[in-house]
C-alpha cells in the first residue's frame, strides 16, 4: 500500500512537470509595430534585434500571439505579382514573416501586411524555427 501511495504521489508531481516542459516555448520573435523592430529570444536570451517592415497605410498586420503554421524557403506571392518572399514563416493564413529585397524601407511600414526582414535575418530565423519546431516557437505581434 505504501509503495502504491508513493508511486501515485510521484506521478502527480512529475507528469505535470514533464508535460509542461514539452510545451515550453524555446524561440520567440516579438514584433513591435510602433517601433518596426523584432527581438528574437532563444531559451530566454535575446539573440537578435532587427528592423522590420509591417503593413503600410491601407494594409493590416495582425496582432496577437501565433505559432508558425508552415514554412516555404523560396515562396512567391500569388496575390502580389509573384513577389519573392524568401524564408517565409507563415503564421496566420497568408500572413508571414519573410525576407525582402526592399532593404531601404526596413524600419518603416511598407508591406501589404506581412512582416518583412533582411533576407539574411529571415534565413537565420527560418533556420531556428525549423530546428526548434512549430510548437516551441511563438511569433508575438504588438502595436
Amino acid at each position: 500500500m505504501k509503495k502504491i501511495f508513493i508511486a501515485l504521489l510521484l506521478s502527480l508531481v512529475f507528469v505535470p512537470l514533464g508535460s509542461w516542459a514539452a510545451k515550453a516555448t524555446t524561440l520567440t520573435a516579438r514584433i513591435d509595430i510602433s517601433n518596426q523592430t523584432m527581438v528574437v529570444t532563444h531559451h530566454g536570451r535575446v539573440k537578435y534585434r532587427w528592423k522590420v517592415s509591417t503593413g503600410r497605410n491601407g494594409y493590416y498586420t495582425p496582432t496577437g500571439s501565433y505559432s508558425p503554421k508552415w514554412l516555404s524557403k523560396n515562396h512567391r506571392s500569388r496575390k502580389y505579382n509573384n513577389a519573392p518572399m524568401p524564408y517565409a514563416i507563415f503564421f496566420r493564413g497568408g500572413y508571414a514573416v519573410h525576407g525582402t529585397t526592399d532593404l531601404k524601407r526596413l524600419g518603416r511600414r511598407a508591406s501589404h501586411g506581412c512582416v518583412r526582414l533582411d533576407p539574411n535575418h529571415a534565413a537565420k530565423l527560418f533556420s531556428l524555427v525549423k530546428r526548434e519546431g512549430f510548437k516551441n516557437t511563438k511569433i508575438i505581434i504588438r502595436q
